[in-house]
């Protein structure tokens, strides 16, 4: 796939998430206002219902109050209980000549009219007096509510449970925080049953709204806990929000996997051009020396012999080496470990390598340090790959050398607790810090700008790492550019 369609493929999901991204935020944000709008509403008809409420029962006290008075002034007022008889016996007499009705006057004195005014009578004497006791009552109501104190008024306690009654009636079953205030915002009771919290909303009514007052006094009531109650109502949410999470963990895992298959492409690409370098000049050196003991105009004496013998076996260990290069990886990862662990001496063992190879550096006008320091040396191993370990690292010290100095390789050995350290230091040209972070993947080669001289298949210290985990250890890269690199294995002695 070609990186352009990645990037388009790129675009389009991003588009797509964005939209269904900016859809769920606006969904979400519709239905959070609406519920604070349902909640507000619900929370002021239950303030004005409680206020309502009040009125109502002040004025039937008020009501009831007047009755009782009524009632006690006719048993203790002579006049009345004189007036009260002659209406009682107004009534008796009344009672007693109340017409039978008739629909004709064949059949008695009573008709229909004449009971029909009876009956009118009698209703506006009860009128009237309802309508007195009322007058009263409302009279007495309008003089003497005014001017009495708020607390004198209303039980608070009682407000609070007539509020929080109408509240849950409403859904709302929340810890709230009541206070009444009066016209000079000063506070004439309050009720903490939430711990306040910054930028809360308080609702406020006035109490006894009908009431013509100069000093009105207020309920004020507060939820803490009202964010949290929304939040709680948009529990449904949660599953899309969920599936839109994932959804975006797949955009972006999918992004991640086309692009590390692309660096992948590109680096298997490198690789086969490299193999293919590689494997073609032994390939055409063999070949070469083939045709010359076949060129019947070569003459075919011992030291000419002895030559062309000498580089078909050269090449060919050297195609052998390149061919069994590619496969060791190969193998670790298909058939897992193949050590053979043995007990060896790491100090010994480096310093036969340090014999063999710097007959390479001295070549070079370079020059090896050893420092094999430790005291606890031995470990648990295998012979051959460690061999191979240390051999790739002074190798690539070898190859990454600087043209503008010669190579001084330092190798040391030192003892941190129960572990040992290899280090292995050169002064050559360094690793910028963005290839540090990938010169352990397969096929993934420094870059060496305009050099084109160093040659390799980018699986070098893939094997490295390899085979250092496969001992339990670690491997540590430290480098700068034009001062050098220092690659630290950390490894586990033997107890003694």
């Amino acid at each position: 796939m070609k990186k352009t369609t990645i990037g388009i493929l790129a675009l389009v999901m991003l588009a797509t998430f964005t939209g269904l991204a900016i859809l769920q935020a606006r969904y979400v944000s519709i239905n959070v206002e609406l519920s604070e709008q349902q909640f507000d509403q619900n929370v002021r008809n239950s303030l004005l219902k409680t206020s309502e409420l009040l009125e109502q029962n002040e004025a039937l006290q008020y009501l009831a109050q007047t009755l009782e008075d009524s009632d006690y002034k006719k048993r203790n007022s002579g006049d009345e209980h004189t007036s009260n008889h002659t209406a009682e016996k107004s009534d008796r007499q009344l009672s007693s000549v109340q017409p039978k009705i008739r629909l004709s006057t064949g059949h008695g004195k009573a008709t229909i009219e004449e009971t029909s005014r009876y009956l009118q009578k009698k209703f506006q004497q009860q009128f009237s007096r309802s309508k007195t006791i009322l007058d009263q009552a409302v009279f007495q109501w309008m003089n003497e509510a005014k001017n009495k104190e708020i607390c004198e008024r209303i039980d608070f306690e009682e407000v609070q449970n007539i509020l929080s009654s109408y509240l849950e009636a409403s859904g709302i079953k929340l810890p709230f925080n009541f206070s009444v205030l009066d016209a000079n915002e000063s506070t004439i009771y309050q009720k903490i049953n939430s711990k306040p919290k910054p930028n809360t909303v308080e609702y406020r009514q006035q109490l006894f709204p009908s009431e013509d007052s100069k000093n009105p006094s207020y309920i004020c009531v507060s939820f803490p806990t009202k964010k949290r109650y929304i939040a709680s109502s948009l529990n449904l949410l949660l599953p899309a929000t969920i599936m839109l999470l994932v959804v975006l963990t797949v955009f972006v895992g999918t992004i991640i996997i086309l692009f590390r298959q692309k660096q992948l492409h590109n680096m298997k690409n490198d690789f086969m051009n490299n193999m293919t370098h590689e494997l073609k000049t032994p390939i055409s050196s063999i070949s070469l020396a083939s045709q010359m003991l076949q060129d019947p105009s070569v003459g075919k004496t011992p030291e000419t012999l002895k030559y062309i013998s000498n580089v078909i076996r050269d090449e060919t260990k050297r195609l052998s080496f390149q061919v069994e290069k590619v496969l060791q990886i190969s193998i670790f990862e298909k058939e897992g470990s193949t050590l053979k662990l043995i007990e060896i001496s790491i100090n010994p063992l480096i310093s036969d390598i340090i014999a063999n190879f710097s007959l390479k550096v001295t070549s070079k006008g370079g020059k090896i340090i050893p420092k094999l320091n430790a005291k606890q040396d031995r470990i648990l191993a295998d012979d051959i790959h460690f061999t191979n370990v240390i051999y790739n690292l002074m190798d690539n010290a070898l190859k990454y050398s600087s043209q503008e100095r010669p190579l001084l390789l330092t190798v040391e050995t030192s003892n941190e607790k129960e572990n040992l350290l290899i280090s292995i230091e050169d002064n050559g040209i360094g690793i910028n810090k963005e290839d540090l972070k990938r010169i352990f993947d397969k096929f993934y080669r420094v870059s060496t700008g305009d050099l084109h001289n160093v040659k390799g298949f980018g699986l070098g210290l893939a094997y490295v790492k390899k085979i250092i985990n496969e001992h339990k250890g670690i491997i540590k890269v430290e480098s700068e550019i034009n001062l050098g690199t220092k690659f630290t294995i950390i490894i586990p002695t033997l107890k003694q």
